[in-house]
């Protein structure tokens, strides 16, 4: 019977999965007490959160609500991330393996780091930093791919009190001169290049291409990843990695001691108005919140193998690869490459070879593994595999289905997990041993969170009926403001249902802009973007940044940008271009806007199609009706089109699209 065939006779059979026996048996949090127990304790109900790390000074308040949204977590506590997740596992675990590496363009290349052995590279780079002048509170941006180096620069600055601030490298040389002179930092890590489908690419170009737009000095540290690919030259004020490392041989970095609510790191995302924001997370509250949504979601332990195939240039990777993972003493697995090169069932045999026992990973790998098959997996052994999760995106009943029997082996539980850069870890999930899981539905707000869908009035939605995601009270791993922007974090989350003339901790509500609804048994499925924010493969992408890019382009008068709908990438970009008067619309024309959205932001943003048009949809106040552009790249039935001052203008846009 075809693949196809069978799967879609297995759909209809079921929607509704239990844990498997054998999980619940030995996983971490298998009470389902847990959500009454929260309940009726919070917000003391997060000091076993807090319990899971290492202090120097314990806490006096769990949480201080007295100057909302402003909340502050662990008040009176000090401790070093870099502390609780290297030194404290030195004693029990550090001849066991911290961090697996999987590199390109062989297996060759591979390295193992044990927690001993992080921890001296750890040490010995936060003394070269420390050398080369950062100071606690100096933020040190880290521009590098996922190798090696940049979860040991991330620690070396926690060590010493630095906060960093981690850029994509598939981010333009615009965007990191951007991120650098918001933050200020005076600080660069990067690398000479990295490996794409075994292809070297020359990251440092892109890297000297942003500090020349910076502003102030700025002292580098670069790492030789390619070796002999590729002869950079270095300036004088930059350093070699590994001859900085050498030079601190056998150093040791007492780990500097930060309050509670000491800055960890930034961390840069989209925005509607088309500048990043700068989410400031903090180190008691984000630590305890990735720590204990590591354990209990993704029931990782220290004898486990855990593969997050997140890129640590997002938070995901931040909460789920780094952090998360090695402050529970387990074993994070790294790669370096894409899940189909050399061959298509690359990830499956790093699953075999590794022992993987989680993979988290995106809906967007899921729905590119279905349309290449079945076989590629069927060629592995992945017994080891215990969980399997989702994350950057909702995945739709079918995926989910498909990730169940194919790489699950239908013996995995899957969490649906939804949360975003600013929430710092996990805020509705699945509890894999104790919640059913329904495909297509993300679940339960986790234990301790109030999480609902309510109407424009803030009123809640009844079951089945669509509304808006908010969250009514603080929780740990929040994000605390923007950084040196408290006037943009007030209006961006909380302005939307809050009472912003209240002291009163109740009256703050934050919106995190998704629209989702309900089911009768208070499961939640999150339905997507409601401001002009897009999600193309798990990662946001501000349309006003893509739209500022493209009419900047020589000959573009006007642009609007949309998502629409794409078989793996979930939401593809699509731009719809008004040219100048005396310019053609030419396909030569159409490469430059690409080109310019490529380098402005990176290949990430690359639209999908450029459409030409002689005008854009607006109404009668001048404001683009993006929704008609959405359906028209969907190819969907067109919405109300009375308020338009151009009516007409539609149907020629829908003819170009079918014809371009």
């Amino acid at each position: 019977m075809p693949e196809e065939v069978e799967l879609e006779a297995w759909l209809a059979e079921q929607e509704e999965f239990e844990p498997p026996e054998s999980f619940v048996e030995r996983a971490n949090v298998a009470d389902a007490n847990v959500y009454e127990t929260f309940d009726e304790d919070w917000p003391d109900c997060w000091t076993g959160a807090a319990e899971l790390l290492d202090w120097e000074e314990r806490w006096e308040t769990v949480l201080d609500d007295s100057t909302p949204p402003f909340y502050e977590w662990f008040t009176g506590g000090s401790l070093n991330a870099s502390y609780n997740c290297l030194d404290r596992h030195l004693d029990d675990r550090g001849d066991e393996v911290a961090i697996e590496w999987v590199g390109e363009p062989t297996d060759e290349t591979n390295r193992t780091y044990t927690y001993e052995e992080l921890h001296r590279e750890v040490n010995e780079v936060a003394a070269g930093l420390r050398d080369l002048g950062v100071e606690a509170d100096d933020v040190v941006t880290l521009y590098m791919p996922m190798v090696p180096e940049l979860p040991v620069a991330m620690l070396a600055c926690a060590r010493i009190g630095a906060p960093h601030s981690v850029v994509f490298a598939g981010f333009s040389a615009d965007a990191l001169a951007t991120r650098m002179e918001s933050a200020a930092s005076e600080y660069l890590v990067t690398c000479d290049g990295y490996y794409r489908r075994g292809d070297p690419l020359h990251h440092k170009e892109k890297a000297d291409k942003g500090l020349s737009r910076v502003d102030h000095d700025v002292e580098t540290v670069v790492v030789d990843r390619l070796g002999d690919e590729y002869d950079h030259p270095m300036g004088d004020d930059e350093y070699d990695y590994d001859a900085l490392v050498a030079e601190q041989e056998g150093a040791e970095v007492d780990p500097v001691e930060r309050d509670a609510e000491d800055m960890l790191f930034l961390m840069y995302t989209s925005g509607t108005t088309g500048e990043p924001k700068g989410v400031k997370h903090t180190t008691a509250g984000y630590l305890s919140y990735a720590a204990w949504t590591s354990r209990a979601v993704l029931d990782v332990k220290p004898e486990d193998t855990y593969w997050c195939s997140a890129d640590i240039g997002w938070i995901t990777g931040h909460s789920y690869i780094v952090y998360g993972p090695l402050s529970l003493g387990t074993t994070s697995v790294m790669y370096e490459g894409t899940p189909d090169y050399p061959e298509k069932d690359r990830l499956w045999e790093i699953v075999e070879n590794y022992g993987v026992t989680q993979l988290y990973t995106a809906p967007t790998a899921i729905r590119a593994f279905m349309k290449w098959g079945s076989r590629f997996p069927d060629r592995h052994d992945l017994s080891s595999l215990r969980l399997l999760g989702t994350v950057g995106e909702p995945i739709n009943p079918r995926a989910w289905k498909w990730y169940y029997k194919h790489i699950g082996g239908e013996d995995c539980p899957i969490v649906d997990t939804w949360w975003q850069t600013e929430t710092g870890g996990m805020m509705v999930t699945t509890l894999p041993a104790i919640d059913e899981m329904k495909p297509g539905s993300a679940g339960l707000p986790l234990p301790g969170l109030d999480v609902r869908v309510v109407d424009t009035k803030g009123e809640p939605v009844e079951a089945g009926r669509a509304g808006h995601l908010t969250v009514q009270k603080p929780w740990p791993g929040m994000l605390r403001t923007l950084y040196r922007n408290d006037e943009r974090y007030v209006e961006e989350y909380w302005s939307e249902y809050s009472d912003t003339a209240s002291d009163d901790p109740e009256d703050w509500v934050y919106f995190p802009e998704d629209g989702a609804k309900l089911d009768e048994d208070g499961y939640i499925t999150v339905l997507g973007r409601v401001d002009d924010v897009l999600n193309v493969s798990g990662h946001r992408l501000g349309t006003m940044e893509i739209e500022s890019a493209i009419v900047g382009v020589t000959g573009v008068a006007e642009a609007a940008v949309v998502g629409g709908h794409h078989d793996v990438k979930g939401e593809a970009v699509y731009a719809y271009v008004i040219t100048e008067d005396n310019s053609a619309e030419t396909e030569e024309l159409r490469e430059r806007i690409v080109a310019g959205v490529e380098n402005a932001i990176g290949a990430i943003a690359r639209p999908e199609q450029v459409i030409f048009t002689p005008e854009l949809p607006k109404t009668r106040s001048g404001k683009i009706m993006r929704r008609l552009l959405e359906d028209i790249a969907n190819d969907d039935e067109l919405g109300d089109t009375s308020t338009l001052r151009n009516p007409d203008v539609v149907a020629g846009i829908q003819e170009r699209v079918r014809t371009d």
